[in-house]
């Protein structure tokens, strides 16, 4: 049987009376409260499931205000985190940028003659994730507005407030079509107001009758992405969206017989999103004679259109409740560039490297911002010790709303944990990261007890051979909103609590696929689309 490193229930006499080593009290030490021992023996038993013995688990809870550790399992010991890294670099991200930071696109023209743009008409971006078609449009409607008709020279896309390395160390080549590996860049565009950057949606649905080609669309409608159709019109819905590699071509194959859609990420974004601009300034009527093309804007260009992003402060709701890498990745480089002046991977985890260092973790190792990397290690000690050291940030309240919360259907509000947990005391009070990659999966944050004590803690498990095992994660954070230091002793696991801790309708067990490649269980519910968390 798996044991942790709290004392057992067989040996709470022995501690009473010596203050046993790794029990967490010191020697002569007054009586424990009775709730602890208990908590520790129920925590053991969750952890003993058979699927974790050909694997690793790591586990900690402390109390949030005094540190105090209440249960610890290989604590200290590394793991890759998966989705739990973004708890470093959102946090990092509103301590370096501030809730009330915005990233900002804007249009400029070296010279300007009457409704002439005499020479290049450039487009800035600075990493702005919330940008749609619909944004570009009104940038093009607004210089049109400004009496433009014609630009005699180029269309600029100015993508160098970041550096040109699109996709994250270690990221697996598989992911790379997929939305939620989207390359990053300072210019580029999501399809819907989940901020997917760098993506389009490809919508498929049944033809005139059976046997007939299927309809093929894209959201937002742009001429960027080719799409070589061919599926047709079945009994059953049965689709492959391909985008072939270094290219911007989509083959879409298999059968329909009701609407699909399927998430892909474009090849270079930044032409992407020069696209989708230059589409809307044909749109209201202002004429680009030269090609697209990248580049710099000049220095003395004067601003002929600008946009403003939302305050990181909103950002952080589809961040952290639908787990959004790319606005990790994007904020990362974005820390890069306002502390060293370098747009890159390297100079903003650099930056979140030493925010999660001033603030307990004494142990990790980052290589992006997002967790998609397997290199990523981080220990449950160091990120409860950095939830318990953040609660005193002036912007922790923002923060902690944003955090996916237990059993709260609306999407935006329960976000990864919004079907978990429902009907149990941790519905409505766990406030938590999830993470979830192939052998991997993670939730850490808080919970209130039964005694309105706040406690942080983190359950992560790397290695195992099963589904995920995210029904242990469930009955060890609804033990925790239970658990009350004035609680008798009771010898035996309450195991119809237990049961209705676990997962409503995600067996650990339950292989849905998003796509013929992608176990659902494998990924963050909210990188299936549509969302099934």
């Amino acid at each position: 049987m798996r044991l942790s490193r709290r004392i057992t229930i067989m040996l709470a006499g022995a501690v009473l009376a010596t203050g046993i080593a790794g029990s967490g009290l010191p020697a002569g030490a007054r009586d424990p409260a009775p709730g602890v021992a208990d908590l520790t023996r129920d925590l053991d038993q969750i952890l003993a499931d058979s699927r974790l013995a050909p694997a690793r688990a790591g586990v900690a809870v402390r109390a949030a205000a005094t540190g105090e550790d209440l249960y610890s399992l290989d604590a200290d010991k590394l793991f890759a985190p998966a989705s739990n890294t973004k708890l470093l670099t959102s946090a990092a991200a509103l301590d370096t940028l501030g809730a009330d930071f915005r990233f900002t696109t804007d249009v400029l023209a070296a010279s300007k003659v009457g409704r002439t743009v005499v020479g290049d008409l450039t487009l800035r971006g600075t990493g702005d994730p919330t940008m749609l078609a619909a944004d570009y449009d009104a940038l093009a409607a607004e210089v049109a507005a400004a009496g433009v008709k014609v630009v005699t020279g180029r269309l600029v896309a100015d993508d160098t407030w970041f550096d040109d390395v699109r996709l994250g160390t270690d990221w697996a080549w598989d992911d790379e079509p997929y939305y939620y590996a989207g390359q990053i860049s300072a210019l580029t565009a999501a399809p819907d107001t989940d901020y997917d950057a760098g993506s389009v949606i490809v919508s498929v649905a049944p033809g005139d009758g059976p046997g007939t080609p299927a309809k093929v669309s894209t959201t937002p409608p742009t001429d960027y992405v080719k799409i070589v159709n061919r599926a047709v019109t079945g009994d059953e819905t049965d689709v492959l969206v391909e985008r072939q590699h270094g290219t911007n071509t989509v083959v879409v194959s298999g059968t329909v017989s009701e609407p699909y859609d399927e998430w892909v990420a474009v090849w270079d974004p930044t032409l992407y999103a020069a696209t989708l601009f230059r589409e809307g300034l044909a749109r209201h009527g202002v004429k680009v004679l030269g090609p697209t093309v990248r580049g710099t804007a000049p220095a003395k260009a004067a601003t002929v259109a600008s946009r403003r992003s939302m305050t990181l402060g909103d950002l952080l709701v589809p961040f952290l409740k639908l787990s959004n890498n790319m606005h990790a990745e994007i904020l990362t480089k974005t820390m890069g560039r306002k502390v060293s002046g370098a747009g890159t991977w390297a100079a903003g985890l650099a930056v979140t490297t030493a925010f999660a260092q001033a603030n307990g973790v004494k142990t990790l190792r980052l290589r992006d911002g997002s967790g998609l990397s397997r290199v990523d290690a981080l220990t449950p000690a160091g990120i409860t010790a950095l939830l318990a050291a953040v609660r005193g940030k002036p912007w922790f309240p923002t923060w902690y709303a944003a955090l996916p919360i237990a059993g709260e259907a609306d999407r935006m509000v329960g976000g990864t944990l919004r079907s978990r947990m429902r009907g149990t005391a941790a519905a409505g009070n766990v406030h938590a990261k999830t993470g979830s990659l192939t052998g991997v999966t993670a939730l850490s944050g808080y919970v209130t007890s039964a005694d309105g004590e706040p406690l942080v803690f983190s359950v992560v498990s790397n290695g195992y051979l099963s589904g995920p095992p995210r029904d242990l994660e469930d009955r060890i954070a609804v033990r925790l909103a239970q658990f009350s230091r004035k609680a008798p002793v009771d010898e035996t696991v309450d195991e119809t609590a237990a049961a209705r801790s676990v997962t409503p309708g995600s067996s650990p067990r339950e292989e849905a696929t998003s796509s013929p490649e992608r176990p659902a269980g494998d990924l963050e519910c909210s990188w299936l689309k549509p969302a099934r968390c």
